[in-house]
């Protein structure tokens, strides 16, 4: 008797998300009744114009914002059941960000922010060198490794800014505009480099503007006024 192969549990549910910002007279829908489901090695792209809600939804894939109404399931966790200790907590072991504008501390060289995740983590320092020149050499930035941010090219930061996402085994890579501050050569190798992880298995979600990046991922979706206007459409043939 055959029994069928039961779903992978989503690494992302929403389900029936709102978010209102408020003032002391209006008030605004950042999100409005928003489901979304993102199974494991999914590569999805996130699209629409500005104000349209991505950055928000993104935060609160990224537990750093909580919706004002409706679920969140985190492999199968119900994250708004949680403390928001107990969230950053979650978040800091499985979620890695890559943001636009880097994020980089610049006090600290290039090896130095590819390891602070692990210090987070209490990683034994033997194994947190091992994982970061591991991290640079798969980067191609070995070569770097000592220098400091405003020392590096807006390629090699974003580069280093991908390095620190990954360096501790995330279950989720969320990225933010990641080429917004790049020229087009440099995009295309950041967004090489996301595929390479994509294709090695990470689950990505990317909010983007640019259709050449969106191609990248496996299915796009595109927001409009906080709610989801177009699913799984392919943007290079529109």
């Amino acid at each position: 008797m055959h029994y069928p192969t039961p779903k992978p549990t989503p690494v992302v549910e929403l389900k029936n998300i709102y978010k209102f910002h408020y003032t002391s007279t209006v008030e605004t829908t950042a999100l409005g009744d928003m489901s979304l489901t993102v199974a494991p090695g999914e590569f999805l792209a996130i699209m629409g114009p500005s104000g349209s809600g991505k950055s928000t939804l993104l935060n609160v894939i990224g537990m750093i914002d909580a919706p004002t109404r409706g679920s969140y399931y985190f492999q199968g966790k119900d994250v708004l059941s949680l403390s928001r200790r107990a969230r950053s907590e979650l978040r800091k072991l499985n979620m890695g960000f890559i943001f636009q504008s880097f994020n980089l501390i610049d006090q600290l060289t290039a090896r130095e922010n590819i390891e602070l995740p692990l210090v987070y983590l209490k990683v034994p320092v033997k194994e947190r060198n091992r994982r970061v020149d591991a991290a640079l050499a798969e980067l191609e930035m070995t070569h770097r490794a000592d220098h400091y941010p405003r020392q590096l090219s807006g390629g090699q930061q974003q580069r280093i800014a991908i390095a620190r996402a990954i360096i501790a085994n995330p279950t989720l890579i969320l990225a933010d505009e990641p080429t917004g501050n790049l020229d087009s050569s440099n995009s295309k190798a950041v967004m090489e480099k996301l595929r390479y992880f994509h294709q090695k298995g990470a689950t990505i979600i990317m909010v983007t503007h640019a259709k050449e990046d969106a191609a990248y991922a496996e299915k796009t979706i595109e927001l409009f006024d906080g709610t989801l206007l177009i699913k799984e459409k392919d943007y290079l043939a529109s």
